[in-house]
């Protein structure tokens, strides 16, 4: 590969639009593969660019990073996602996207009557939680369809 063909983390963030730090947290989850020059600067190849376009157009449709690294990882040596891959990949996704609108439409509906976390903060809670039964399912909104209660993703 000549040098033309790599480019700096600034360059690959300007392209991108990913900052810097998304780069290198990618990097170090198996994501992306970088070069390094004499003087230990990371150098990205050209197709990188492809990659972090899908790995957002992933990320917008709710994927997990985890998810994300699996669907490269069955990708033969490695390569850059084609609009075939994406294709075959996205295609997989539908369930669990299905279930998600599901789960979205019973938050929208619901929406008015309770915040889905247990706090019984609320006067009217259309879920009762006597006694904080909840708790013992763990911190954070426990009452969201589990679709919607994922792990957090990093987003660059």
């Amino acid at each position: 590969m000549q040098a033309a063909d790599l480019l700096t983390v600034g360059e690959v963030s300007e392209r991108s639009g990913v900052a810097a730090s998304a780069l290198r947290y990618y990097e170090a989850q198996g994501l992306l593969a970088a070069t390094r020059t004499t003087g230990n600067q990371r150098r990205y190849p050209r197709h990188v660019l492809r990659r972090l376009s899908f790995i957002r157009a992933a990320q917008n449709v709710g994927l997990s990073l985890e998810e994300i690294r699996s669907a490269l990882a069955a990708l033969p040596d490695g390569r850059t996602p084609t609009r075939d891959d994406w294709a075959r990949l996205s295609r997989a996704w539908h369930q669990r996207l299905d279930d998600q609108i599901v789960a979205l439409r019973k938050l929208r509906d619901g929406l008015e009557s309770c915040i889905g976390c247990g706090c019984l903060s609320l006067d009217r809670c259309a879920i009762s939680n006597p006694g904080d039964i909840m708790a013992g399912n763990g911190p954070g909104a426990a009452y969201f369809p589990r679709a919607l209660r994922g792990t957090p993703t990093h987003h660059g």
